[in-house]
């Protein structure tokens, strides 16, 4: 389908000279020769380029009908490539206009060549944009698909890496295979636990959960498969363990990488055979136990060190789930925060920026910390990023006016610290949305 272009001009020569221009490298033009008239245009048809005169009357000369213009065009049609028509009488307006977001400007009279390279650049740039944009929408139905189709306990996200986690996590769930959920501290491993519980076979049974790693050597044996009465000092009667109380349902031993080694042997032999003995009592018990596991440590490194056995690394981990930091999806911080918020407070601007900046090495854990605390100390419920307590690094500063000193790593750290929000990225860097597109486009980055 061929590009169209409007053309908001008073001067009909003006507007046949693009046209015709435009016409040879097949694209279509259309032309409205006031500014009323081009806002109609554009309310009734699509067009995927602007170009408009900054002066509509006779005798004006000073740009303030083409700024008012170009603010009802942004208004409305906020992701049109604008491109300003201007005499040196408004070249300075122009130059402004364009650090409010036009994608450029051309001086009378024009180069056709150089108007061309500039209309074609913004073309493909709005192309790329608008499949941005059909991306961002299919993973907003994707993530609605899956919260109605399965329950999600509630976990708020909006990163590819934590779609693509819980889409294998919902898809596993049906199954009764061993799980091993590998992640750091706080990144939220017992809300992936919950979630595959919510949707297996046995969601509604019970759901037993054991720090495994907080058990000495003397207390787990007991803690997980129970004891008679009489079996050791201070037990009076039959204790119940972790493996029958969870029957029917679901077992999550957590920090399992903490184990000792004694209790590595034991719960193999269990996963092993299936059954189990009180400790004091002579009676083979048999219980169906879904397992999953979680745990901060690198398991084939405790392997290769002789602090884990590697036959029971193969009976927990027949699925790993791995949920990655919270630094490295940092699309989920600001559904986090509003939902620890609770609609208590409200976050600043700058307040967004500050955590979409901060490092999270705690994680989700720290965010739901830091969301209470800032609550708290916040004054007429808004809160700014004093309110935060983070040690923040130096912030990204550029200086936009000079392309040359905005390199790919600069482009790269913005992206990052503004967690792929492009817009974001681009308040950073001091561009409009179109300028930050071009530049990535002359590195070669992906936003993704």
């Amino acid at each position: 389908m061929k590009a169209r272009v409007l053309v908001i001009d008073d001067n009909a020569d003006v507007a046949k000279a693009i046209g015709v221009l435009l016409h040879l490298n097949d694209i279509d033009t259309h032309h409205a020769a006031t500014a009323k008239a081009g806002l109609e245009a554009l309310n009734s048809s699509p067009f995927d380029l602007v170009i408009q005169d900054m002066n509509f009357s006779k005798n004006h000369t000073s740009g303030e009908e083409g700024i008012q213009l170009f603010q009802q065009i942004r208004d409305n049609f906020s992701d049109i490539p604008i491109i300003l028509i201007t005499a040196w009488t408004s070249l300075e307006t122009a130059v402004q206009l364009v650090k409010s977001g036009a994608s450029d400007y051309l001086s009378k009279p024009w180069d056709d060549d150089k108007l061309l390279v500039t209309i074609n650049n913004l073309l493909e740039l709005a192309q790329l944009q608008q499949a941005h944009r059909q991306h961002t929408l299919e993973r907003i139905r994707q993530r609605d698909s899956l919260s109605e189709q399965f329950d999600l306990c509630g976990i708020r996200y909006q990163s590819d890496a934590m779609a693509q986690l819980l889409r294998m996590t919902t898809q596993v769930a049906n199954s009764d295979v061993a799980v091993l959920i590998t992640g750091p501290n706080g990144a939220g491993k017992e809300k992936i636990a919950e979630v595959l519980q919510a949707n297996s076979p046995c969601k509604d049974g019970p759901f037993i959960k054991v720090n495994v790693g907080a058990l000495t050597p003397e207390l787990m044996a007991a803690e997980l498969f129970g004891a008679e009465a009489g079996a050791y000092t201070g037990i009076t009667q039959r204790r119940q363990g972790r493996f029958e109380s969870a029957h029917g349902g679901t077992l999550f031993l957590d920090e399992i990488g903490n184990l000792s080694m004694d209790g590595q042997i034991k719960l193999l032999r269990v996963l092993e055979t299936g059954e189990f003995q009180r400790i004091g009592g002579n009676e083979d018990i048999k219980v169906k136990v879904r397992i999953i596991s979680a745990t901060n440590s690198d398991l084939s490194a405790a392997i290769a060190a002789g602090t884990f056995r590697e036959d029971l690394y193969y009976r927990l981990n027949v699925i790993e789930l791995n949920l990655p930091p919270l630094h490295k999806r940092k699309a989920d911080i600001l559904p986090l925060a509003e939902l620890f918020l609770a609609n208590k407070a409200t976050l600043s601007e700058e307040a967004v920026m500050a955590l979409k900046q901060y490092h999270w090495p705690g994680n989700v854990r720290e965010v739901k910390n830091v969301m209470q605390r800032a609550a708290l100390l916040c004054q007429n419920q808004l809160i700014k990023v004093s309110d935060l307590g983070l040690e923040l690094q130096q912030p990204l500063k550029i200086d936009a006016s000079k392309d040359d000193e905005i390199n790919a790593n600069d482009i790269r750290r913005a992206i990052d610290e503004a967690g792929g929000v492009i817009s974001d990225a681009a308040r950073l860097l001091g561009l409009g949305r179109s300028a930050l597109y071009r530049r990535m486009k002359k590195f070669g980055i992906d936003e993704n």
